[in-house]
């Protein structure tokens, strides 16, 4: 069995978890404190993507980083690199659709967070960067991880975007799912299974973290 579709999938969820764990936490932290108006409305831009059909994503992003497309053909003559059909192209489609799962999250923690507690830090003489990364971030560690985790599943478990914008070659971009949607297609059932049965376990696994994670905040309250 080839194992490249679980070692691409993995390394495509882990790097675009790790992209919206600072940008989730950088817009939850900065939207969470402007007036509600404002914040409705970045809330409905930055979360549209989680409700969007995967497919609607992955052609606006095709539109964006085509190689015909203003942005993708400069980079594609300044640095020579395709934005679209390799491995990496599916880091943008991942970010794209699990960023709204990191940023709901963090945000929901920030504002449970009792600003007492950075008050207090900040008459000890300690600087908002001080008080954010040693204080604000630990008492909100529970919910950030959770958003992780959810982030990384979704990612993990991308198929509509990810298909458009990496499309599916053996051993150079194919994931989990697109291996699925392959080799159905083919009517390999018996292969198609198998990539089911991985995909379920890794699902249940990040469930039952997503579980844990909960059950030590409800704990700690």
């Amino acid at each position: 069995m080839d194992w490249y579709p679980l070692l691409n999938s993995l390394r495509i969820a882990a790097i675009s978890t790790g992209i919206v764990f600072f940008l989730g936490i950088a817009a939850a932290h900065w939207i969470a404190k402007l007036p509600r108006t404002v914040k409705g409305v970045l809330d409905v831009a930055l979360t549209l993507p989680l409700v969007l059909p995967p497919t609607v994503v992955g052609w606006l992003l095709l539109l964006l980083l085509g190689p015909k497309r203003p942005l993708g053909a400069w980079v594609q003559s300044v640095f020579g690199l395709r934005l679209v059909m390799t491995w990496q192209s599916a880091i943008f489609a991942t970010v794209v659709v699990s960023f709204p799962l990191m940023y709901r999250t963090a945000r929901g923690a920030f504002e449970s967070f009792d600003k007492n507690l950075a008050d207090a830090g900040r008459t000890l003489g300690r600087s908002n960067s001080w008080v954010f990364w040693r204080v604000q971030m630990p008492c909100c560690k529970q919910g950030i991880l959770a958003g992780m985790v959810l982030a990384f599943a979704r990612a993990l478990g991308e198929y509509g975007a990810t298909s458009m914008v990496a499309g599916y070659t053996p051993g150079r971009t194919a994931t989990i799912s697109t291996t699925v949607y392959q080799l159905w297609r083919t009517g390999d059932d018996a292969g198609a299974l198998g990539w089911v049965l991985v995909n379920i376990a890794l699902s249940a696994a990040f469930l039952l973290a997503i579980n844990l994670l909960e059950s030590r905040q409800r704990e700690r309250r």
